[in-house]
């Protein structure tokens, strides 16, 4: 799992890396929670999501956004993020040229800047939303979705209410063309906290199948 340390637009951002051992393979790119929560590249979700990825035969970077651990700058609201995230999705094109086709992923605040990416990166064909902020944050850019995807939500999150995943989630599957698969986890609270594994079984098997669908 090597370190990384790549351009980001406020300076040197740092990552953890895992290349792909078939050529060509896909890439995915995995973005951690709040910065100002504790949210880092090394939080259990974030890396599970990673871990999973990887199994799975992606090339796979998870990186700090600007101002954590030892990537340059300060936390920019959720602007300067998006700029470092797309930094990052630059990075891994550069490294893997030939890949046939690229993902986004992130928990919480993660997956609100995943999805503001992928709506201004159009290569990025599908992702996983773990515990989406939809209350905190507007989400109405994704008009329309650009791609399919995996959103996931724990039944007792005590951060995000269920009732706006909820919505967005049925928002999003009533687009032409975009399937989303909604999986809420029983028992299981905003960090996932005693149902990781269940968390896991659900992304790997949504994978699994979205690249065996795709190779039929």
């Amino acid at each position: 799992m090597p370190e990384v340390i790549f351009n980001g637009p406020e300076g040197r951002l740092e990552g953890r890396y895992q290349h792909a051992k078939k050529p060509g393979g896909p890439i995915a790119l995995v973005l951690h929670p709040h910065p100002l929560h504790g949210g880092t590249m090394n939080n259990k979700v974030t890396y599970a999501l990673y871990q999973t990825f990887v199994k799975r035969g992606f090339s796979v970077l998870r990186f700090n956004f600007r101002g954590v651990g030892r990537s340059q700058g300060q936390f920019d609201s959720g602007i300067g993020e998006m700029s470092d995230a797309a930094s990052a999705l630059d990075w891994m094109q550069t490294h893997n040229p030939n890949a046939q086709t690229c993902w986004i992923a992130g928990f919480s605040f993660g997956a609100w800047i995943a999805m503001q990416l992928m709506m201004r990166r159009p290569e990025i064909g599908g992702f996983i939303s773990l515990a989406p902020p939809a209350d905190a944050y507007d989400f109405t850019f994704l008009a329309p979705c650009p791609a399919s995807g995996q959103i996931i939500h724990g039944e007792r999150d005590e951060v995000v209410p269920k009732e706006a995943v909820d919505k967005l989630a049925q928002k999003l599957s009533s687009q032409k063309n975009i399937v989303i698969d909604y999986e809420t986890i029983a028992g299981a609270d905003h960090f996932f906290s005693t149902k990781m594994d269940v968390m896991n079984k659900l992304v790997g098997n949504y994978l699994d199948k979205a690249f065996s669908e795709k190779a039929a």
